[in-house]
């Protein structure tokens, strides 16, 4: 059977490196593939290559204006938008994380806007009456902690979109598209330690005020992350 595959778009390597290294353990999947989206085109072949697809987090934002994105960011958006659409037509499965959510959002129709971004640390989410019937979200707390850090969210869902998951500050924390594709916009990867460490690279990139780090570490280690990785072993499972 062919693998599942972690796709980056992390321009980091050393957060790349980690961050694959936490879907692989949260997923226990020992034989993860990964492709480097930053550096390599997706493959022609990725649909026979690949039986399904997750995708990592980046500084990189999908409402900057076109202008000022970089051929690279440019390149990968696009990608990341083939594998978004094979998947809504059930080609494929996918489940897209963070920046990921943006790009899925805005390939299928949605609306991506500044006005839902969350603090770095630890957000409360609720499920949803769909998302306590759905298959990777069923049997999740009906409320638990994830980790967060983003500038933009969804705030218009696709057209034919399920919303999952929810909280005040940022209303679409994860949703499905048929029922193959899947986005959030926490975090399921990471261990408490893993996100700190992620913190160390992007401190000055604008996602909290230098000086709070050591406070912010001090509550991400507090915090019981126990349902988000849960949401990738099933993705496992299932596909």
């Amino acid at each position: 059977m062919a693998p599942l595959v972690y796709i980056c778009a992390r321009p980091q390597e050393g957060a790349a490196e980690a961050e694959f290294a936490s879907f692989r353990s949260a997923m226990r999947a020992p034989d993860l593939d990964r492709w480097d989206l930053v550096r390599d085109p997706l493959p022609e072949d990725a649909w026979d290559r690949w039986r399904g697809f997750v995708v990592g987090g980046s500084p990189f934002n999908v409402s900057d204006p076109e202008s000022t994105k970089n051929v690279v960011q440019q390149r990968l958006e696009a990608d990341l938008a083939r594998i978004a659409k094979r998947a809504a037509a059930a080609d494929t499965a996918a489940l897209f994380t963070c920046f990921g959510i943006g790009v899925v959002t805005r390939a299928l129709g949605g609306e991506v806007s500044r006005a839902y971004p969350e603090d770095t640390g630890p957000a409360r989410v609720a499920l949803t009456d769909d998302g306590r019937r759905d298959r990777l979200f069923a049997g999740l707390a009906e409320s638990f902690s994830a980790l967060t850090a983003h500038k933009e969210g969804t705030g218009v869902l696709p057209t034919g979109a399920v919303l999952l998951a929810t909280n005040e500050s940022c209303p679409v924390q994860a949703y499905r598209v048929g029922d193959r594709l899947y986005a959030t916009q926490f975090h399921p990867e990471p261990t408490a330690e893993a996100f700190i460490e992620r913190m160390a690279v992007y401190r000055d990139d604008g996602y909290f005020d230098t000086g709070d780090y050591d406070r912010i570490a001090m509550t991400v280690r507090a915090s019981s992350i126990t349902e988000p990785p849960r949401i990738l072993r099933a993705f496992a499972e299932q596909f």
